[in-house]
C-alpha cells in the first residue's frame, strides 16, 4: 500500500471556545457501517476528556445491524428505527433527513462523520449541509466509474462527496479520485480503510471460538465462501450462477459450499429453490461478524458480489472472484487478490475451475501486502478529526 500521510500530533484539547467538549455525531444504519466506524468510534471515545460522540442507527439494517453493534460495544444514542418493509433507499433517506435534523439541532455538533455510500451516509451528509455543519466522509474516493453500477451506491458516493468537508480516503488511488474530481487536497486525508483494525479487532478478541454445528458438515473439504446481495445481480442471473456453484461443487467431490444468504426475499428465494437438496451446499443465515470472519478464514476460496469482502480477504489471505462487471476496490484486483467475473454463469464456471487446478493464481494469494492498510484507520481519523476541530480548515 501506498505510504499513508502522516498526521501531526496535537497537544492542545479540541474544545469550544466556550469550554464545552466538542461533538462529533455520527450515524450509521447498516453492518458495513458498523463494522467500519467501530474503530473510528472506539479511538474517539478515547478523546472523551476533549471529544463529546453522539452515535446515531438509523435503523437502515434492522435485525443484522444489533448484533454487530454489541459485538464491538458501540453505544448507541439514538436509534431511528426507520426501515420499513419493502422502503426504497431514496425513501429511507427522505425519511432519515428530517429525524436527523431534530437530533442535529437538540446536540449541536461541530462535525457529523458518515461512512461509504449508503441512504444512511448520504442522508447525513445532507443533513450537514443543510444544518451548516462540517460532514467527515470514511472511505471517500471510491468509484466504479458506472454510475448505474452498483446502484444506487455508485451515486450516493458521488452525492456525498460534493457535500462533505472533510474526505478520508483509504487508498493513493481513491486520494487521486478526489483531486482528479476537484477535491482540495489539503481536504483530503490518506487513512487506510478502518475494516482492517475490525478484523483483527475481531481476531484478537479473547477464547476459542466455538464453530457453528452445520461446520462439521465441510469437515476435510476445500470449501467456498458465497455471498451475494446486490440488486444488479437479482433474477436470472442470480439463478444462473447459483445453478454453474452447485455443479462446479457436484463435479468436484472435495468441494463444499457455504452460502450466508442474505434475508432479501429476492436471495433467499432463489437460495431455497436452487439450492436444496445439494449435500454439500450449505445455506446458513447471516453470521455474526466473529464467525464469518472464522468461516472466511478457513475457506478455500470467496464467490462474492460485496465491497467489504473485497476489503477483507487481503488481511485473510483468500483468493475471491467478483460477481460484478466493475469494481470501485480495483487495487484488490491489482494485487492479486481477485479475479472479476462479469455477468457471464459460463465465465463464472471457467474462473471456478482455473482456481481449482493445481498451482493456480489462488494458491499464492496468502503472501500479497494489504493494499488497504495495517489496521491503524480508526486512530488516523480519529487524529484527524481532533486536528481539524481544532482548527478547521479555512479553504
Amino acid at each position: 500500500m501506498a505510504q499513508l500521510l502522516s498526521v501531526p500530533a496535537r497537544s492542545v484539547a479540541a474544545v469550544r471556545r466556550d469550554g464545552q467538549r466538542k461533538a462529533v455525531l455520527t450515524v450509521f444504519g447498516t453492518r458495513p457501517e458498523a463494522i467500519k466506524l467501530a474503530p473510528v468510534i472506539h479511538q474517539l471515545e478515547k478523546r472523551r476528556e476533549s471529544l463529546r460522540t453522539i452515535n446515531v442507527a438509523s435503523g437502515q439494517h434492522l435485525e443484522l445491524l444489533h448484533p454487530f453493534v454489541e459485538m464491538f460495544g458501540i453505544r448507541v444514542d439514538k436509534n431511528l428505527q426507520l426501515m420499513t418493509t419493502n422502503q426504497t433507499p431514496a425513501e429511507l433517506c427522505a425519511r432519515i433527513v428530517p429525524e436527523l435534523e431534530i437530533i442535529v439541532e437538540n446536540e449541536d455538533p461541530d462535525l457529523i462523520l458518515v461512512q461509504g455510500d449508503t441512504a444512511t451516509a448520504l442522508a447525513g451528509a445532507m443533513v450537514g449541509q443543510r444544518c451548516g455543519v462540517p460532514v467527515g466522509h470514511v472511505e471517500a474516493g471510491l468509484r466504479s466509474g458506472n454510475v448505474m453500477s452498483p446502484y444506487p451506491e455508485e451515486l450516493n458516493r458521488r452525492l456525498i462527496t460534493r457535500l462533505a468537508t472533510y474526505h478520508f480516503a483509504a487508498t493513493l488511488r481513491n486520494r487521486e479520485t478526489l483531486v482528479s474530481e476537484g477535491i482540495p487536497e489539503a481536504r483530503i486525508f490518506l487513512t487506510g480503510n478502518p475494516v482492517v483494525d475490525a478484523l483483527q479487532m475481531v481476531l484478537r478478541i479473547p477464547g476459542r471460538q466455538r464453530k457453528p454445528t452445520w461446520f462439521s458438515k465441510v469437515a476435510g473439504r476445500r470449501y467456498i465462501v458465497l455471498t451475494t446481495h446486490r440488486r444488479e445481480s437479482f433474477g436470472q442471473l442470480l439463478a444462473d450462477n447459483l445453478e454453474v456453484l452447485c455443479r462446479f461443487v457436484g463435479n468436484h467431490s472435495d468441494v463444499s459450499l457455504i452460502f450466508a444468504v442474505h434475508p432479501n426475499p429476492n436471495v433467499s428465494g432463489p437460495a431455497r429453490k436452487i439450492c436444496a437438496g445439494q449435500s454439500r451446499v450449505i445455506i446458513v443465515p447471516p453470521l455474526n461478524y466473529r464467525d464469518f470472519i472464522q468461516v472466511l478464514s478457513n475457506s478455500w476460496l470467496v464467490v462474492s458480489d460485496s465491497g467489504g469482502i473485497q476489503e477483507e480477504v487481503p488481511s485473510l489471505g483468500k483468493p475471491l472472484l467478483i460477481l460484478r462487471e466493475n469494481t470501485e476496490r480495483a487495487e484488490c484486483i491489482e494485487a492479486g487478490m481477485a479475479r472479476l467475473v462479469g455477468r457471464s454463469p459460463e465465465t463464472l464456471m471457467s474462473m471456478l475451475e482455473e482456481a481449482y487446478k493445481p498451482g493456480s493464481w489462488a494458491e499464492s494469494v496468502r503472501a500479497v501486502p494489504n493494499p488497504f492498510g495495517n489496521g491503524d484507520s480508526g486512530e488516523r481519523i480519529a487524529q484527524c478529526l481532533t486536528m481539524l476541530l481544532e482548527t478547521p480548515l479555512t479553504q
